[in-house]
Formats: C-alpha cells, structure tokens, sequence
C-alpha cells in the first residue's frame, strides 16, 4: 500500500512545512510505502517564469480591457507597462532567491535592473519617517540581504498582480483564506469548486496529474494546516477522483483540528473520504489497516466518515475511539524529507523585522521537542484542543537522534522547534546533550518568559546553538497578564529577556492590544513599558496582534468571567474558530492599533525612544502613568543580585 502525502497551496516559501515529513517517516517506521509531494512550492514555481507571464498578461489584459489607464489597479498599470522587464527578470531573480545566483544582488541592488512597483512604496514611506532605511538596516556589506528584500519586494508585486488580476484566490502565504477561515456554511467554497477553475488551479491540477502518475498511490493524504490551504486542499481531492473515482481520500492538519470539529456538512464528502482530528499518527495508522481489512470501520480513532441514518439520508459521522491511544513522542520518528526539493524553496526578507526575516529566510528544519503545551493556562489560548492539553515530551537522547538524522539526510544544520512553549526541563537537558555530543547546529523557538530562564541557563542554551527566542508579552499589564493566566509580570519579562539579550540571542516577543476590558489607559501604559524594554535592550523585535476571541479558549467558553458577551453564532455547518464580541469597556481598539505599530516599527529601528506617546497618535491621548525608569531599575536590579 502507497500512500502519497501532501501539503496544498499555499505555505512559507522558504522551507517545506513539516506535517507531510513527519508523516512520511512515521509510516515508513511502520512498514507502510508513504511519498511525498509538495504542490504548494511547485505551483509557485510554476507561475513565476517568462512563458507563465505571458498567460498572465493574457488575462489581465481581457479582464482589464474596457479600462482606462488612469483606471487600472497601480500593480496592474505597472505590470503592463513594464511587462518586457519583468518577462526577463522573473526567472533570474526566482534562481537569485533560491541560492543559485548570488552574484546577481549586485544588478539587483542597482535600483535599475527588477522592475519597481508599488510593493516598493514601503520604501519611500519609511524612508520620509527614518532616512536612508536601507543603508540603515544592510550596511555596505550587506548585498546579498539588500538583494533578497528587494526582490522579495518584486515578487510580492507579482503575486499581487496574479490576485488582483487573474485569480482573486490566489496568494502567497493566504490562498483562499476567506473561503474557509471560521466560515460556518461550506457554501463558498462549494460554489467556488463547483465553478470553472481559475488560472491557479489549472496548474495546480497539472501537477496533481504527475504526481499520480508518478507514484501510483493507493491513498492520497492532504494536510491543512492553514483555511488557506484548504480551497487547494479540496482541487487537490477533487482532481484525484476524477482521475480514480475509488482512491481513498484523508484529510487533517491544524485548520481541520481547529475549525472543523462541529462539521455537519455532507458535501464536503463529496471531495474528501475521510477527515481526522488532532494528531495524525494514530487516526491514519488505523485507516490504513481499515483499508487492509485489519480492522472495522466503528474502531476508527476521531475520524470523519459519511455514513447513513435509518432513512437512508447522509449525515456527517465522526467515530472518535478512546480506545486506541496517540502515538508517543518517543515512538513517532525522526521527520523524512525524501520526496520533497529541498533546492528549490526561496530565501526571502520580507520585512524589516529580525524575528520576521528568520522565520522567512533559510532553510529550517522543523521539530518538536514536545507535543503540547506544559503550561496551558492561558486564557486566551485553545487550551481545551489536544495540540495544547495533551503534554508528551521525548527524552533528550531522543531529540539530538532525530537532529543527526536530519542533517545526515538534508544537509542542513539549521532547526525551528515548532512547540507551543519549549519545556525549560527538556530544553536544558537537550542543550546539554548538544555540546556533549558535539553536534553543531542553529535553533529557535517559542518560549515562556518565566524565572527559570537565568543568566547561566540562557548562555547554556546559546552555547548549544540556541540564535532566537520568540515569547508572549501580551499586554504588558499586570492586570491584564494575571486575568490572562501567564504566569508572568512585565518586571520578570524584562529580567529573562535582558538575560538571552546579554547571552547574544534575539528576542521576539508578541504583543497583545484589544484583549476584553483593557482600557485606553492601560494599552498606552503597555507602550510604554514596551519602549522602555526595547530600550534598554531587553527584545529587539516585536509584533502587535489585535485580540481576537476563539470558541476553544477559557475566554470563548466562559466569556462572562471576562467580561465580555459573545456574539450570537449562525448554525454551524463548516468551520467555526474567531468570535465576535461586545466589551462594555468601549475602548477605541482601531485607533490604538495603528499607533502601536507605528511607534513599534521605529523602536525597533533604535529611534523615537525620545518621543511622547500621543506623537504616535492621531488624536490626544491620556499621559502614561508608567514611571519612566521602571524597567531600567527592574533590570539593573536584576544585574546586581546575579553579580553578587
């Protein structure tokens, strides 16, 4: 039995995402045939040549051809004005962007060789707020990271065109969103499938053809980790059946874990055999012996089936199977990435933002280092969903195995720990066992900022490799942070992040504005408390998310102890994720949010420090009531009493 793996457009261009690889050597450990293919970087490949540009002018110029010029979307405009530059540079600047023609960041750095349009707006935008961004931020040395934002830049230009001009569903890191995310009628997507194909999924479908033909599967299995994935996800299913009506079609991955646990839609069958929740190891395992008559169809393990009631009508079944328990940690395997081109992904810079240019630029080969999270308190997380609630940790042998098999296989030492929250315990042994054994290698990951993380520890866990840490900040309210459930105050946050700054590793931290009864008062307070942890160098680089509700959280399930009243919810047929709700607070979140991350993006750029924070602001605002060294005391405290 072949099974044949899968991830559908679209995901991060730079390195392939890790479900299908996990899978694939899980399988194999096994005994079982499983392949791989990634359609989501092949089909990106496909439409960024000079024969593909000259289809897409085709369509752009049919369904723009009543327009005038002064009418035309700007990225159009330029596209078509310029199309003789980007016809020949497309190619040369996709191999630039894969590694295989660094030579070219000199022509590319020029300014006069990859076509400008309004992608490089940004440009001029920072440039009238902070100078010479550019030099500022690549220095005379830095040519080839100059090269790749810019041409980061030039292809973001190009995927817009392709959006805006040609396929309304197609986008880098998004593709279809809009149909799938907490959607709670299938109708959308439905009509969409049904109708004629757009430019994308033609190609897409060309691929899906040779990857059949190639591997001759006995069953197809698609991971949806994003909404956007799954428009692609469903082409996908839908091409095979029209290929082989009678291949066995599975489906998961953490938009199905997420948003897909009250489906009710018998339609969706009309593309997909069977949906699985949560961790794929066990649900797939015991399909696959399903289909070798190993076993019968009611001992499936939380698996989506159509079935029929005593009326004979359709009706969505999912038999969940508390008998057979997930797969442990220590038994899942080392990730395989056979089957995959790993020469072929894009190193992109996306943004000016050093956490945002790891996650986006260079090859990272994924693992966990535990499922779950150790901590899954927080109230705003989906702590009730087995990927937080169930903790399962491997040993630290296990961990440095897995590494030296991956870099045996791919040739690349660098590694994301993609973990909720990397267990500290863990995380200490593992960095030992890392120098002890010798093994070489650059990591990151997502942590808590709590005490355990001293000065000693955070120089161990950069002496073993460790460049990046990522943590949440949230709110930087003591308040809020407590009704949060982190575990944390803004004082022990400045402590352990000046501490993995002092040790040479970046810190990321996220931030939080709009979560319920947070005042005007409290989120300029938290600004503050940003600016004076950026400056003092306890993080270097941040992002503001607006707080959104999820139906899985202590927040969406208790939202009276928040004090908030959750909108009232359509009948759920499909997906259901993001809440709306009422905040009697009645602060001005839109308002804030765009000064937030104005005064952010130039604190990261080591200016505006000096600046009052209604500078940021288009309206008055409240003073801070921050005292203006609170950190800078917390932190030279803290310097003192590890001195000592």
């Amino acid at each position: 039995m072949t099974v044949l793996l899968m991830t559908p457009p679209m995901t991060q261009l730079n390195t392939p995402y890790p479900a299908t690889a996990y899978l694939t050597g899980f399988l194999r450990s096994r005994g079982y045939e499983a392949v791989q293919r990634d359609p989501a970087i092949e089909l990106f490949l496909e439409m960024m040549t000079a024969p593909a540009l000259e289809i897409i002018r085709q369509h752009v110029e049919e369904n723009f051809e009543h327009f005038e010029d002064d009418e035309l979307p700007d990225v159009i405009f330029n596209f078509l004005a310029e199309f003789e530059r980007y016809h020949l540079t497309v190619e040369p600047a996709i191999r630039f962007l894969q590694g295989k023609d660094p030579s070219l960041a000199m022509r590319i750095n020029s300014r006069r060789f990859l076509p400008e349009g309004p992608a490089f707006d940004a440009i001029a935008q920072m440039e009238a707020v902070s100078g010479d961004v550019l030099q500022a931020a690549f220095g005379n040395l830095g040519v080839q990271d100059k090269a790749k934002y810019l041409a980061t830049l030039f292809i973001n230009d190009l995927s817009n065109v392709i959006t805006q001009g040609v396929d309304p569903y197609f986008e880098v890191s998004r593709y279809g969103e809009k149909l799938a995310a907490a959607n709670p009628s299938f109708d959308n997507l439905y009509d969409t499938l049904i109708g004629e194909p757009s430019f994308s999924s033609e190609i897409l479908e060309q691929l899906v053809e040779m990857y059949l033909e190639d591997t001759q599967p006995s069953v197809v299995a698609l991971t949806v980790p994003f909404p956007g994935n799954m428009l692609g996800a469903l082409r996908i299913a839908q091409t095979c059946k029209a290929i082989n009506p009678d291949i066995p079609i599975v489906m998961g991955g953490g938009f199905v874990n997420t948003e897909l646990r009250a489906l009710k839609d018998p339609r969706v069958f009309e593309f997909v055999d069977y949906i699985c929740l949560d961790d794929g190891e066990r649900p797939l395992i015991t399909l696959l012996e399903y289909f070798e008559g190993k076993r019968e169809i009611d001992e499936l393990v939380r698996t989506y089936f159509l079935a029929e009631d005593e009326n004979g009508q359709p009706y969505v079944h999912l038999n969940q199977n508390d008998q057979l328990h997930d797969i442990p940690q220590s038994e899942v395997g080392a990730p395989i990435y056979d089957g995959l081109p790993l020469g072929e992904y894009l190193s992109l810079c996306e943004m000016l933002n050093p956490m945002h240019r790891i996650w986006s630029d260079g090859r990272w080969n994924k693992l966990t280092i535990a499922h779950g999270c150790y901590w899954r308190k927080c109230s705003f997380c989906d702590v009730s969903l087995d990927y937080i609630d169930r903790y399962d940790t491997a040993g630290a042998d296990v961990l440095v195995d897995r590494i030296v098999e991956l870099i045996e296989e791919t040739g690349q030492t660098g590694f994301h720990f993609v973990d909720e929250a990397l267990p500290p315990k863990t995380l200490f042994a593992f960095a030992k066992r890392l120098i002890e054994r010798g093994v070489v290698i650059s990591w990151w990951g997502n942590i808590r900022f709590e005490r355990t993380f001293s000065p000693d520890r955070c120089q161990l866990l950069a002496d073993s490799g460790c460049i990046a840490v990522s943590g949440g900040l949230e709110v930087a309210s003591d308040r809020l942070l407590k009704l949060m459930k982190k575990g944390v105050s803004v004082e022990r946050v400045a402590h352990v992040t000046k501490a993995f700054s002092d040790a040479g590793i970046l810190v990321h931290a996220y931030l939080m504005y709009g979560f319920p009864t947070q005042t005007e008062q409290e989120t300029i307070d938290s600004l503050e408390m940003v600016r004076q942890l950026m400056q003092q160098g306890c993080f270097q680089s941040a992002y503001w998310h607006r707080f959104v509700a999820t139906i899985h959280s202590p927040i969406g399930i208790n939202p009276e102890q928040f004090g908030i009243t959750l909108a009232e919810r359509p009948e759920i047929l499909f997906a259901e994720n993001d809440v709306d709700f009422t905040d009697p607070t009645g602060t001005d979140h839109d308002m804030l949010g765009e000064g937030l991350r104005k005064a952010l993006y130039n604190y990261m750029h080591g200016i505006g420090f000096d600046q009052p924070m209604s500078f940021w602001f288009n309206q008055p605002l409240a003073r801070t009531t921050m005292k203006k060294d609170l950190i800078s005391k917390a932190v030279n405290n803290f310097i003192l009493s590890h001195e000592e």
